[in-house]
Parts: structure tokens; sequence; C-alpha cells
């Protein structure tokens, strides 16, 4: 499973591009706001950082105005995925801008319909939100394997893009029920590397190695 990280603060990129372990970057409005800074600057800067897909998205509602937004925002770099609302509007762009050859990622999907509707538009990225889900009491992992289903029954080439992501457990059940793309915050990527038998573990060996006097660089 490709880990994207769902930031626009650049010293979390950088920090995490450097362990090979991000593949690509998603934004929103949401994000860019909490970066305080200019939604074509800031997402320049990451698509420098990162080689892979950077998701950057549209703030328009009517399809017109998405697909020149979108043109403009593919215009930053080679790998940037224009990200567009799963409804009629945003599907009418995806289909657009896919023609044209650009990367979609069609966002705010919470069905399977909704799903099947984008692949057929030419996404390349479907993002299912599991946490949004998950706060209504449904289950995001139902629906990320329902499409999954989907998608290899009529050999969609559309990328599950898991979205919404909360815990390391969302991460492991993501990738056993086949999502291809799991993107989270930083701070859910930093965890996956914790558990408390590896500190401990760690711990006694470093309490044993003082113990012998040695130095290995000496």
């Amino acid at each position: 499973m490709k880990f994207f990280v769902d930031t626009a603060e650049i010293d979390d990129i950088k920090d995490l591009a450097a362990t090979g372990m991000v593949d690509g970057v998603t934004t929103n409005p949401s994000l860019i706001m909490k970066s305080g800074r200019d939604i074509i600057e800031v997402t320049k800067e990451i698509c420098s950082i990162v080689d892979g897909p950077v998701s950057a998205e549209v703030a328009a509602t009517e399809a017109d105005a998405m697909i020149a937004e979108g043109r403009k925002l593919a215009e930053i770099a080679d790998n940037i995925a224009v990200k567009v609302p799963l409804n009629w509007d945003g599907l009418k762009a995806c289909k657009t801008l896919s023609g044209e050859g650009k990367m979609v990622n069609v966002t705010l999907c919470f069905s399977a319909n909704q799903a099947l509707l984008a692949a057929k538009a030419g996404a390349t990225f479907i993002s299912p939100f599991i946490g949004r889900l998950d706060d209504i009491n449904l289950d995001g992992m139902d629906l990320i394997a329902e499409i999954r289903q989907i998608y290899d029954n009529y050999h969609f080439q559309t990328e599950i893009l898991a979205a919404s992501i909360r815990t390391v457990n969302h991460v492991k059940d993501c990738a056993l029920v086949g999502a291809d793309v799991g993107t989270m915050p930083p701070d859910v990527i930093r965890k996956l590397a914790d558990h408390v038998l590896t500190a401990k573990g760690l711990d006694a060996f470093m309490k044993d190695w003082a113990k012998t006097g040695q130095n290995i660089l000496s």
C-alpha cells in the first residue's frame, strides 16, 4: 500500500519524505488554510519535494469553473492530481480533466455507487472517507471492501485512496482489505513504527550494552 501524507506543512513533508515512506501528498482547502500560505506557492513547493502525486483541490462548485481551476492547478507541476468533489459537477469535471491526461482525485466518497461513478468518469484516485463514516457509526472498512470488489470485478484502473485515516489501526485495516493508497496525517505515519515491546526491548539492549563499556566506532 502506498502512503500519502495529508498535510500542507512543508517541514512535515520534508521530514517524512526523507524516510522514503511517503509516496505522495494530499491537500485540501482546510489544510491550505492551516498552512497560512498561498495555494499555488505552497503546492509548487510540495511538488518539488515529492515525486509522487500531489492532490490540489479546486474551490469551485460548478463544473466549468472546476475545469478551469483544475487546468490552472495542473500547470503547477507534472505530478499534480486535481482534486474534485464527488457530485455531478465534480464527475463532469473529472471526465474532462482525465480526458486531457490529467490525474484526478475524486474526493468525499461515502458509497460504493459513488465510487463506481468516479471510476466510469476516469478518476485516477477515489477517496473514501473512512473516519467520517466511523463518526456516524458506519464501518468505513466495509466501504473500502465493497469498492475493492467492484473495481476488481470490472478491472477499473482507478486506485482506492483511503482518506480520513485517524489511527494506526485504520492503516492496518486498509492494507488488509486492499486499499491501494492510504493518506494520513504526519503523526499517524510516525506512530506506525511505535510498539511498547520494541521500546522495552531497545531499552534493555542499551542498558546491557552500556555495561560492556564498548564503543563500536572506537
